[in-house]
C-alpha cells in the first residue's frame, strides 16, 4: 500500500511541476537581440501637453491643456431651468432686492443677515460664503432653480439660474 501512495504523489507532484513551468513559461516575454529595434511602440508612461510645432518623445501620452482646464470647471456651469421656473426666481428676486440693497448700504452685510433677509421672503436652503466685506449666496427659488449672487459696500449683483452640475446653488470656492 505504500508503494501505490507513493506512486500517486509523485504523479501528482510531477503533474503540478509541469503544469507550473508551462504558467511560467507563458509569462516570459522576449526581449529584443542587441542591435535590434522592438516592432511594438513603447507604452506611454507620462502625460505630456500638446504644444504646436512640438514633438513629443515615444513615452507621452499627449493632451490638450487647454480642453482639460476647461473639463475643470464643468462643475460651475448651470443647468437650464424652465420659463416657469426663472419667473417665479425673478419674482423673488425682486422681493429680497430691496432688502439685500438696504444691507449693502447700510454696511451691515454679514453671512447670517443675508440669510435673514431670504427665509423673511420664504426662501429656504440659504447657502452662502464671505464676511463683512462681501457675501456670495444661493438659495432655492420658489419652483425649483436658485436665485445666486453677492452683496457687498460696492455692488449687488443677484440672479436667476439653474442648479450647478455638482448640485446647489453656490459653487464651492
Amino acid at each position: 500500500m505504500i508503494g501505490i501512495r507513493g506512486d500517486r504523489s509523485r504523479g501528482a507532484f510531477a503533474s503540478l511541476a509541469c503544469a507550473t513551468a508551462l504558467v511560467l513559461a507563458g509569462c516570459a516575454t522576449a526581449s529584443p537581440q542587441a542591435g535590434s529595434t522592438p516592432s511594438a511602440s513603447p507604452t506611454p508612461t507620462a502625460a505630456c501637453p500638446q504644444v504646436e510645432g512640438v514633438e513629443l518623445p515615444p513615452e507621452c501620452a499627449p493632451y490638450d491643456p487647454e480642453q482639460s482646464m476647461a473639463q475643470n470647471d464643468t462643475y460651475r456651469q448651470r443647468m437650464d431651468i424652465s420659463d416657469e421656473t426663472r419667473t417665479a426666481a425673478e419674482d423673488a428676486i425682486e422681493n429680497v432686492r430691496p432688502a439685500l440693497d438696504t444691507l449693502r448700504t447700510s454696511g451691515d452685510i454679514s453671512t447670517d443677515a443675508v440669510v435673514a433677509v431670504m427665509a423673511d421672503a420664504g426662501l429656504t436652503s440659504t447657502q452662502t460664503i464671505g464676511d463683512q466685506r462681501g457675501v456670495a449666496f444661493g438659495v432655492v427659488g420658489p419652483k425649483g432653480g436658485c436665485i445666486f449672487g453677492e452683496v457687498s459696500a460696492d455692488a449687488l449683483i443677484i440672479e436667476a439660474g439653474g442648479y450647478i452640475m455638482d448640485g446647489g446653488c453656490l459653487p464651492a470656492q
